[in-house]
């Protein structure tokens, strides 16, 4: 299991995933995200985790000087530059977004 942070208008290209990760995405039900991170969907951000996840950083933040992740809370969000994103979060960068257009 891996948290992915990426854009909001970001989808995933199932081959670069899986050339990446070695398999097909799949996304976790409600109660598995709940459990897994302590936040609910619309909510979950890599920090305050209940156990270590592996956090990914997709390229497509790259674009932003500042993004707005969820903060643990349906209505709550930070402002943060994504390097300092990624470096808090101990996260990697990975490219797995697909090319716009």
């Amino acid at each position: 299991m891996i948290l992915l942070v990426m854009s909001g208008d970001a989808r995933i290209d199932n081959r670069k995933y899986k050339d990446r990760f070695g398999t097909k995405p799949t996304m976790l039900g409600a109660a598995d995200v709940l459990a897994a991170t302590s936040h609910p969907v619309g909510g979950v951000c890599p920090f305050g985790l209940p156990q270590p996840l592996r956090v990914y950083a997709d390229a497509s933040l790259r674009a932003y000087d500042v993004v707005v992740p969820a903060a643990g809370d349906t209505h709550a969000a930070l402002r943060i530059a994504p390097e300092r994103l990624v470096q808090l979060a101990g996260a990697q960068w990975v490219d797995v977004a697909q090319l716009p257009g």
